[in-house]
């Protein structure tokens, strides 16, 4: 126990539990897609879903190390960032950044902060009313009253873009810390950190702009209709 407490208090350590708790978001991040994109299935069939995944013993489970990677993913990430900002308490005389580091890498703890910030929101949003409300809504149409309102559509679109920049470099360093990302699997990798970094997030924008966009213009219309 001694040992393994002294391998996480390392610099490796730390680095090690990023990418695992960071790998196991990101596999975290497929599912609720899918599960996001029964939305398009209707009402019916999106809240037979989340009846299933609420009362399933497994995912409450799963949900319970969700909850955990989520707490220690940005708090180990902090951690690091201390210890190398102690590391080097001198800036250097002449550093040019554009050659050391790529935008997605150098903005990391700024795109992680807001991410923080946006979960907090959407489990706000979603989450609670569901689990902890008095009166227990439609899942379905909980997401479609937020995203009727076009403030929190912009924001949950401008997270979306944020993560997809935490994404690009999370996932790349994930592999280099555990020394996967070889030479000869780097194609392939960078095929997959494209399909996290830049497919996931787009397929989650898609929600916003169909319930605000056409889900709201298709009501309106039907109802103009109905009245006429």
């Amino acid at each position: 126990m001694n040992q393994l407490i002294a391998f996480y208090n390392s610099s490796i350590g730390k680095k090690i539990t990023m990418s695992l708790t960071g790998l196991f978001l990101c596999t975290f991040l497929v599912e609720h897609l899918v599960g996001n994109l029964i939305l398009f299935a209707g009402e019916e069939a999106y809240n037979s879903y989340t009846e299933f995944m609420v009362s399933n013993p497994l995912i409450r489970a799963v949900e319970i190390l969700l909850f955990a990677s989520l707490l220690f993913h940005p708090l180990v990430g902090v951690l690091l960032w201390i210890a190398n900002k102690r590391a080097r308490p001198n800036k250097y005389e002449v550093y040019k950044l554009n050659e050391n580091a790529p935008l997605a890498s150098r903005i990391t703890m700024l795109t992680g902060g807001l991410i923080f910030v946006f979960l907090v929101v959407h489990l706000r949003t979603f989450f609670a009313p569901l689990r902890f409300g008095d009166v227990h809504p439609s899942a379905y149409r909980l997401v479609q009253e937020a995203f009727s309102d076009g403030l929190y559509s912009a924001f949950y679109i401008v997270a979306l873009i944020f993560l997809g920049y935490h994404l690009r470099h999370g996932f790349q360093a994930a592999f280099q810390t555990l020394g996967l990302r070889s030479k000869k699997y780097i194609g392939l990798l960078d095929a997959v950190a494209f399909i996290f970094w830049f497919l996931i997030p787009l397929g989650f924008a898609t929600l916003p702009v169909y319930f605000y966009f056409f889900f709201n213009s298709a009501s309106t219309a039907a109802k103009a209709m109905g009245v006429n």
